[in-house]
């Protein structure tokens, strides 16, 4: 008789909210196994009992034949008594103890769903909330684990008698689906318009929506982690109109395509990107115009006013399919603008009563549902560079997903940046980034931070026993932290050295080696009080020592300059001894009485903080070049600089930067990259009649140029041979890819995100890092003091200490 035995199976990983349970049902029931499976919070726990060769068998392939959604992490089991009985079930979750398992993002419509939404046979025809266990809404639906539909937003919605059939069949795609809904049951759509808005009877929402969209209309439309605003991207009165009310300046909206063909003529798709956009996570994808695109009919010219680049998505919930219109469906917009419902700078909008309030002097009516959305969540963000995808937003679709952590770390909170924030929590070696926050300066944003943290807290189990935070005195993420963090340590880490250590953990680095740090963006706060932003560091976690930097120049106005690019050009061109001449474009788009103020300011020193910013030099050419003197938006003028240098002939020699010691009697002071020469070069282009393409170009070439000439003179004088390109200045395609074949061409090897944000979104990663690497710490005279005497901060007694020098650690 062949040996019986019973096994005790923790799968961890995710495992919630992806058909798990049916999968595990399906495989134990197949081999003739006996026992359960259930939900914990430490992920899918099941017993089976039967004969040895099936159970093993069972053990050995639960791991590699997993529902497409799972993400399994661990798959632990151990032999416990057996208890006969037949048959297999799925028991009631348990709950208690600390969550251990991973929750899945949301995802995007599945075909089999579509087919049914466009079946007219089929009882969930035309149903916006369609959805089984390979699609739809998680993260953003989640309360509580483990994840049943008790703990969701589903819970007010009682299953009818057939989603409960399917619910409990073992073979239905919706076996244990917890979002499973019909008309009968589930949800239900409304439109709403008037002052005060009021449901609008007897009409579908849907093709009502539709024609209000092509009568140019704007509309809000409740979507998965939050409300959209939309319009007809054709439409150049209604894209104007949602641009003004938003107050959105000239800053590209996002398009929702109905499929690929809708797009073929507007930009290019490589299979990278078409894989992004028709994939289950289906972010906004940044692609390139196509000649000529610009005055296409199909596109209003309002929707990305001088970006190379539309940003694009296709639907990815049965809402969006039914809004943009099934096979048979009256004509209506084939292209949407689809951007986030709220005013600039604000959180995106979730709560229905909310959206009423705050889109009110936005919208002309409301697309909404029953169904809370309890976690906002926002569209990512990708575009490709060289073939390889470059997250520059990280949210629906990839949050909260945790990253792999090249080594374990105590439980950590780092709370990221003021601009793009996310924050991360980390414990062992796991870390989940945060979704995407906004920008700290809106007291909504700083309340939807701290919900934020305490919804992923609570998913993860994770207790930060340790904070991490920026060094600006004046964050308000810092401010948070300091606030919050009552006896826990709270360690303040330098901006780039964050940015650098982020590229490091994504790429699995240990830090055993120092590497090369090429962090450009525009605005961190320096070890000496200064602005940097063009900065090249050698790091490891523990520390960082500044090899080289861009050399300083006045920051006239602070904000001032960086709304006006043609300040920082000024202040450029004054510092590189060249005349501010008529002939000049920045010079002529200075209003006189501006322009005289300015030379009072900059003389005598008046508000003008020292930055050594690569975004602000990108600022200062691309007034300087006669392409944008005014930004409207974070790093306009830099992505029209870009969009100019993409259409310049080929094969341009670059300009070239003066690079020197900082001291010249020092044998190890950082190296100064003075862009004087290269200013004068592009005066001296402008003046021989060059075009503002080739200027670009050439600069872009000048700083590629550069990197590659400073990580050579790192390599010789130090020894490293890895460059991590990071910092926002690298979500800029054409540069990035440029320092990239510069580099490798050298015989470096470059690391680049793929993951994480190169901008301030991925500050957070680096600053958990850095942390988890300051070691031990004692309290010393108010700040804790390690080994190396490496300041944290005490929060009961104030701000941290910033020290100065060229060798600093976090």
């Amino acid at each position: 008789m062949e040996a019986v035995e019973r096994r005790r199976v923790t799968v961890r990983g995710v495992v919630q909210g992806v058909g798990f349970r049916p999968y595990v049902y399906g495989r134990a029931t197949s081999l003739g196994l006996a026992g359960h499976v259930t939900n914990t919070p430490d992920g899918v726990v099941a017993e089976v009992e039967g004969a040895r060769a099936a159970v093993t068998e069972f053990c050995d392939r639960l791991a590699t034949d997993a529902p497409p959604l799972a993400l399994i992490d661990a798959v632990d089991h151990c032999e416990v008594p057996l208890t006969g009985g037949a048959g297999f079930t799925i028991i009631a979750s348990r709950s208690g103890g600390p969550a251990r398992t991973l929750v899945s993002p949301d995802v995007a419509t599945c075909a089999d769903c579509l087919a049914e939404l466009a079946d007219p046979a089929d009882r969930r025809h035309r149903h916006p909330f369609v959805t089984c266990t390979h699609c739809g809404p998680r993260f953003t639906i989640v309360t509580g684990l483990p994840y049943d539909r008790a703990h969701t937003t589903m819970a007010p919605f009682p299953m009818c008698p057939d989603c409960a059939r399917e619910y409990t069949d073992p073979a239905d795609r919706r076996f244990h689906a917890q979002p499973v809904a019909c008309p009968a049951c589930g949800p239900r759509l409304r439109l709403l318009t008037g002052t005060p808005p009021r449901e609008v009877p007897d009409v579908d929402p849907v093709a009502e929506a539709r024609r209000l969209l092509a009568g140019g209309a704007v509309l809000a439309v409740k979507g998965l982690g939050g409300y959209h605003l939309a319009c007809d991207a054709a439409d150049e009165a209604a894209v104007a109109a949602l641009r003004r009310r938003k107050a959105r300046g000239n800053k590209p909206f996002a398009l929702m395509a109905r499929d690929l063909d809708d797009l073929a003529a507007l930009v290019t798709i490589g299979p990278e990107e078409r894989a992004l956009l028709t994939g289950g996570v289906r972010p906004v994808v940044l692609l390139r115009r196509r000649p000529g695109t610009p005055g296409d009919p199909a596109v209003a010219q309002g929707v990305a006013p001088g970006s190379p680049d539309l940003g694009v998505m296709l639907p990815y919930t049965p809402v969006h399919h039914l809004l943009l219109g099934l096979p048979g469906d009256p004509p209506g917009p084939r292209l949407l603008v689809m951007t986030s419902g709220n005013l600039a700078g604000e959180p995106i909008v979730t709560d229905d009563a909310e959206a009423l309030e705050r889109l009110g002097p936005l919208a002309d009516a409301w697309l909404t549902h029953d169904r809370p959305i309890h976690v906002p969540c926002d569209d990512s963000v990708v575009r490709v560079c060289d073939g390889e995808p470059l997250v520059l937003r990280r949210s629906r679709g990839y949050a909260p997903l945790p990253l792999t952590l090249p080594a374990p770390v105590p439980p950590t909170l780092a709370v990221g940046g003021d601009l793009k924030n996310t924050f991360c929590l980390a414990e062992g070696r796991r870390a989940w980034p945060s979704a995407h926050i906004g920008d700290m300066d809106d007291l909504a944003t700083q309340y939807a931070f701290e919900r934020a943290v305490g919804q992923l807290e609570s998913i993860t189990g994770v207790t930060p026993a340790l904070l991490a935070a920026d060094r600006h005195p004046g964050y308000r993420s810092g401010r948070w932290a300091a606030r919050n963090a009552a006896s826990r340590p709270l360690l303040r880490v330098q901006h780039h050295h964050a940015h650098i250590a982020s590229a490091m953990a994504e790429h699995g680095l240990t830090g055993s080696r120092r590497v090369i740090g090429v962090a450009f963006d525009g605005t961190g706060y320096g070890d000496d009080g200064a602005v940097w932003g063009g900065e090249f560091l050698l790091a490891d976690y523990a520390g960082y020592t500044r090899f080289a930097h861009l050399a300083y120049v006045p920051l006239p106005g602070g904000d001032a300059a960086v709304r006006r690019p043609y300040r920082m050009a000024l202040s450029h061109l004054r510092a590189a001894g060249i005349d501010w001449t008529p002939d000049l474009p920045c010079v002529d788009a200075c209003p006189a009485d501006e322009l005289r103020l300015l030379a009072v300011q900059l003389s005598r020193n008046v508000n003008c903080a020292p930055t050594s910013s690569m975004g602000r030099l990108f600022d200062a050419v691309s007034s300087l070049a006669g392409i944008c003197h005014h930004a409207g938006y974070e790093a306009q003028a830099a992505i029209e600089l870009e969009s100019a240098a993409l259409s310049a002939p080929e094969a341009q020699p670059g300009y070239a930067f003066a690079l020197t010691p900082a001291t010249p009697t020092a044998a190890d002071a950082p190296l100064v990259a003075d862009p004087a020469p290269l200013l004068r070069a592009v005066v001296a282009d402008l003046r021989a009649g060059a075009a503002p393409p080739l200027i670009a170009a050439r600069f872009h070439g000048a700083v590629a140029s550069l990197v590659t000439t400073v990580c050579a003179a790192a390599r010789q004088r130090h020894g490293s041979d890895t460059v991590a390109l990071t910092g926002g200045v690298f979500g800029n395609s054409v540069l990035a890819s440029a320092c990239a074949a510069g580099l490798r061409e050298s015989g470096f090897t470059v690391l680049r995100h793929r993951l994480i944000p190169p901008n301030d979104g991925g500050l957070a990663l680096g600053q958990l890092m850095v942390a988890a690497a300051r070691g031990d710490t004692t309290v010393v005279s108010g700040h804790a003091a390690d080994a190396h005497g490496h300041t944290t901060e005490h929060p009961q007694r104030g701000e941290a200490h910033v020290p100065g020098g060229t060798r600093q650690s976090a």
